[in-house]
Formats: structure tokens, C-alpha cells, sequence
């Protein structure tokens, strides 16, 4: 009897995999990579135009440039260095907070922060619509986690009433699927009558919200009110890493007891020099950020066959439900050279499909009304 191939053999050992995969397929909900191919971007979250415009590289000095691509361990070993501990210091000063701890990305940060903070016995109460890393930190945690619906004040005041033992409210400040902003103040106010620890990720905000790009939180002068603010770098700052805000007792905990922190290499001195540069330039840009408010504003003016959601942010919404529908109209913008992405169940709920459009300072006027055009004859 012939012996199978190892092929074979290898297929029927990953047939546990083929499944989940034929089951997004049939849905048309499978995720694929794909390669930039030269379109108009709206798809980026190159916001102010810093990858575009090649501004780190342009402005970071000979010596910055030439740092080192490896730091050698982790922050407890080999891996802390001056430069990352100044970098902290300047992110605290910036974003007016007693102390400022780096990680190596976002999802790193809120997974850390969530996962180690809440003990327990506590309560964790957030926002339905948060992002996925904050989902997966809360996941991780031994407290109890409810949502409230989306920015409702309401709801999160019911849930307060019920909560026990130290209980942290979570929210983003700019959402990342509905490019809304969060009630902040009211939320504060929330949390100081039950006494809730309110937790915010600035990731959508930082470079974008503030004259001088601090965030919706420094923005509203809330900056005190927050026992812990995350802020990324791949957005607007147009480079990699985060950093977590709060007091230095929080720094000291999270460094004693965040495992994504404590078990991975720390961010290279090359990373570090393009946060630093970065940040020199973001307050700078107000031109840029003025440029955002008139798109922002000539789009949201525009008259669409879809239903457009209301936002002030870069971060523009048209629902469009259906995977395969929202997927057509997608495809007819691609083919006329813009970068738009259809945005699938269930990375949002069932019926919620949308388009997620993002608005560049390096985009036109001009190119903005040809998107309006485009989507008015995509019905």
C-alpha cells in the first residue's frame, strides 16, 4: 500500500485550521493583505501627513539617524539606556502627568495596563466600542468587566451603582471605527461621584486634538481627573511605541508587575530618537491640523446616498451594512484610484458595515470632492 505524502499528511494534521477559514469565506469576511498601489490615501492614520511628507527623517539630526536598531534586552536587563528615560520625562512634560512609562506599541500598553492593574474583587466598566487591545487587556484581568453603551452617561451611572471593590472606567477619547469623541467631562464627573479610576486611550486624538496635538483629554484640561492615559505612536506621531501616563507609583507598579513590559525587548535607540523628533514637530503643526478642519468639514457638508456618521475627527463613517455590499462600493472606489477600505463583520457588528474614510492634511480639496462624487454614484 503506497504511503500518503507528506503533503497530504500535513493537511490533515491543519484541517482544525481550514474550517474557521471556510467559515469566513463563506461569509466573505476573510481578511487578506494587501500592498499600497499608488491611490489617492484615505485609508491611512498618517494624519498630519508625517510619513508622507517624510518629516522625522527630514528633521532628525545625523547623530539620530545613526542610532543604534537593537537595545539589547528588556527595560530590567539590558535595555533601559538615558535616552529612553529622557524620552519618558519629555512625553510627561508634554502631556502634563506626573510620570510616563514606554512600551513597545499600543496593543503592548493597553494590554499591560489592563491586564495587571485591576486585581481580583474590582470592577472594570467600558465603553462597547473600545478598541480590540483594550478588550483583550480586560480579558486578561481577574475583575469583573461590563460595558455601557456607546458614550451613554446613563448607562455607565448604572453600572457605577453595582460596582465593587476599585473600579476603573475605560473609554477612548476619539473612537477608531466611529471617529466620535467620548463625553470626557461628563464621564469625570461620573467617576468622582463613585469614585471610578478612569482610564482613557488617546491613540486616534494624540497629534490631532489640542492646539498644540496633546489629546482630547489635555484639550478639555481633564488631565488630572485620569488615572491613566495611553498614548501610541503609529498614528499622527508617524512612528512606533506608546507610552502610559499617570502617577509615578502607577510607572513603579506597571514596571514591578506588567508582563508585556517586563518580558520583552525594549523599543532601540532608533525608535526612541524618531518619538523625540516627532514630538518636536507636532506642536508645529497647526497648519496642518487647521487643513484637517476644512476637510473634515467639507466632507461632513456633503449630501451621500448613505448614512454618514457625524464626526469632527479625521476618522470619516459611511454604513453601508452588508459584507458583500459594503465590499462592491469599496472595489468601485479602488477603481477609480482611491484607497478607501470596507470595514467587515465582525471586526463591527452585523449590519453595521461601513465604509472608514480617513482625512489627511496632505489631501486636496479637490480630491475630496471627487470621493463625494464617487460614493454618489456608487447607489
Amino acid at each position: 500500500m503506497p504511503a500518503k505524502s507528506s503533503s497530504f499528511g500535513a493537511v490533515m494534521k491543519e484541517a482544525f485550521l481550514h474550517q474557521p477559514l471556510q467559515e469566513r469565506q463563506a461569509t466573505q469576511s476573510l481578511r487578506q493583505l494587501r500592498l499600497p498601489e499608488g491611490k489617492t490615501d484615505f485609508c491611512s492614520n498618517d494624519y498630519l501627513g508625517m510619513i508622507y511628507g517624510g518629516l522625522i527623517e527630514k528633521t532628525m539630526s545625523s547623530e539620530d539617524a545613526a542610532a543604534p536598531h537593537g537595545s539589547g534586552g528588556s527595560r530590567l536587563l539590558a535595555g533601559n539606556y538615558p535616552a529612553i528615560e529622557a524620552l519618558e520625562n519629555l512625553l510627561a512634560g508634554f502631556h502634563e502627568a506626573p510620570a510616563a512609562l514606554l512600551f513597545n506599541s499600543g496593543y503592548d500598553a493597553n494590554l499591560g495596563l489592563l491586564s495587571c492593574v485591576p486585581q481580583r474583587g474590582d470592577t472594570i466598566i467600558y465603553d462597547t466600542l473600545i478598541h480590540a487591545s483594550l478588550r483583550d487587556g480586560i480579558r486578561l484581568s481577574f475583575a469583573r468587566a461590563f460595558s455601557f453603551a456607546h458614550n451613554d452617561v446613563a448607562a455607565l451611572d448604572k453600572r457605577l451603582q453595582t460596582a465593587t471593590g476599585n473600579i476603573f472606567v475605560v473609554t477612548e477619547s476619539v473612537f477608531s471605527m466611529d471617529g466620535d469623541e467620548a463625553p470626557l467631562a461628563a464621564m469625570v464627573h461620573s467617576c468622582r461621584q463613585y469614585g471610578a479610576h478612569l482610564i482613557v486611550d488617546e491613540a486616534h486624538a494624540t497629534g490631532v486634538v489640542g492646539p498644540k496635538g496633546q489629546g482630547l483629554v489635555q484639550a478639555l484640561g481633564l488631565q488630572d481627573d485620569c488615572f491613566a492615559r495611553v498614548h501610541t505612536f503609529g498614528k499622527a506621531v508617524g512612528c512606533h511605541g506608546a507610552v502610559i501616563l499617570g502617577s509615578d507609583t502607577l510607572r513603579q507598579y506597571l514596571i514591578n508587575f506588567s508582563r508585556p513590559f517586563i518580558y520583552t525587548t525594549a523599543l532601540p535607540e532608533s525608535s526612541v530618537a524618531a518619538i523625540r523628533t516627532a514630538y518636536g514637530l507636532i506642536p508645529q503643526l497647526q497648519a496642518e491640523r487647521q487643513r484637517l478642519r476644512q476637510l473634515i468639514a467639507q466632507f461632513q457638508a456633503a449630501t451621500l446616498p448613505f448614512q454618514k456618521l457625524p464626526s469632527t475627527t479625521p476618522i470619516q463613517v459611511v454604513i453601508i451594512p452588508g459584507n458583500e455590499t459594503v465590499r462592491r462600493v469599496a472595489a468601485r472606489l479602488q477603481a477609480a484610484q482611491l484607497d478607501v477600505r470596507p470595514i467587515q463583520s465582525p471586526t463591527v457588528p452585523q449590519g453595521s458595515e461601513r465604509l472608514r474614510i480617513v482625512l489627511h492634511a496632505f489631501n486636496t480639496a479637490t480630491e475630496v470632492d471627487r470621493l463625494i462624487q464617487e460614493l454618489c454614484k456608487t447607489t
